[in-house]
């Protein structure tokens, strides 16, 4: 039988005993007595909790003392630790976002105590420092994670609902093949070869593209590979040589090969500046834009762009989703967009049909799909 007590202690000023202003619980299972605080100066809330307790016990439910005592501190670095384990590529950005938006709002919280309400409050200071709502919900992401991982600790017994927020995520920009080359001409001739890469391929230029390797390139077999474990997904992929791709790959051999004749200087990487590996070329790109007259323009454009090209040039959409790296279709389908000329040939075609509907139609033959065919072979 279990019991609500205030414990008693000794005053180390005057030596005397004093009874505690919170209330404990005693309980048992499998015979051993488990005293635990409930945190509270009132005597309905030990009560409360010792039913629970106690229905626990007789339920077979693990029962853990220290469940829904543990500091949202404690909780975000159980996160960070599940990230490092994990190897996850978000880690750094993860801690960034703790530092600088979770702790200072919920850092002074006991997990427990964090609400749905606390949850729009913090959504609301961070709308009013005018963050994305993109950008909040990755932060909202790392929070339902950390309480995940401590229910599934059993350091707490339930978590708040987090809500989302609709994020316009429809991907709009892509390179016409003019633009490409406007682009493409205001660049470093270093640069080039890379722009010229990731527009044939798709695949992400900080990432995939400037790390490649030498290794990775087999003129033999006609291909460039990614391995497994250096993607976003983790997962390998490999793009066959296309004529352009292929011209371009064997220029950047001779050029490594030119630099290890004339300065003695082996580089591993396919485009390097010098021998040194090219990190970033965000001011390049940034002027080459503007010259261009397309200020803004993104290099995550070129990713858009290729899968429009290889849907466009009648590759089967599985084959193309394997060659970019798109794991799932509904992402593929986002950036499968659709350009004006796109529409204007749409509408060149319905012209077409129309007048071929026409023409049938003047002859007395009926309108159907094998008479406009063959009136289009004519």
């Amino acid at each position: 039988m279990g019991m609500v007590y205030r414990p008693k202690y000794r005053s180390q000023k005057t030596g005397q005993y004093l009874q505690s202003a919170i209330w404990w619980i005693k309980y048992y299972r499998d015979g051993k007595a488990i005293r635990e605080s409930s945190e509270s100066e009132k005597e309905k809330d030990a009560k409360n909790l010792l039913k629970q307790r106690e229905g626990d016990v007789i339920r077979g439910v693990p029962i853990v003392p220290r469940a829904n005592r543990i500091r949202f501190e404690e909780m975000i670095a159980d996160l960070e630790i599940d990230y490092d384990v994990n190897k996850k590529r978000s880690a750094e950005d993860l801690k960034r976002r703790l530092k600088l938006h979770l702790i200072p709002f919920f850092g002074n919280h006991r997990a427990s105590s964090i609400t749905t309400a606390d949850v729009n409050r913090y959504i609301q200071s961070r709308q009013v420092e005018g963050a994305a709502n993109a950008s909040i919900n990755r932060e909202l992401a790392a929070l339902k994670r950390a309480f995940s991982l401590a229910v599934q600790g059993g350091k707490l017994m339930h978590r708040p609902h987090i809500p989302m927020l609709k994020e316009n995520n429809v991907r709009t920009g892509f390179f016409e093949g003019d633009q490409f080359e406007t682009v493409r001409r205001h660049l470093p001739d270093e640069i080039q070869p890379i722009v010229t890469f990731a527009y044939i391929t798709g695949w992400r230029t900080r990432s995939e593209v400037l790390p490649l390797q030498w290794p990775q390139v087999d003129f033999q077999a006609g291909i460039v590979r990614l391995d497994p474990g250096t993607t976003k997904n983790s997962e390998g992929r490999v793009f066959p040589f296309t004529q352009e791709l292929r011209a371009l790959l064997e220029a950047q051999r001779a050029k490594a090969d030119a630099l290890k004749r004339d300065r003695g200087l082996i580089s591993p990487w396919v485009f390097n500046r010098c021998g040194n590996k090219i990190k970033t070329f965000r001011g390049a790109w940034a002027s080459a834009c503007k010259s261009a007259g397309l200020p803004g323009r993104i290099l995550h454009d070129f990713r858009r762009t290729a899968v429009r090209n290889l849907v466009r040039a009648g590759i089967p959409e599985r084959v193309a989703m394997t060659m970019t790296g798109h794991k799932t279709r509904s992402v593929f389908e986002r950036y499968n967009i659709v350009s004006c000329g796109d529409l204007m040939e749409a509408a060149k075609k319905l012209d077409e049909v129309r007048r071929l509907g026409i023409a049938a139609e003047d002859k007395g033959q009926p309108v159907t799909e094998n008479c406009i065919s063959m009136l289009r072979a004519k």
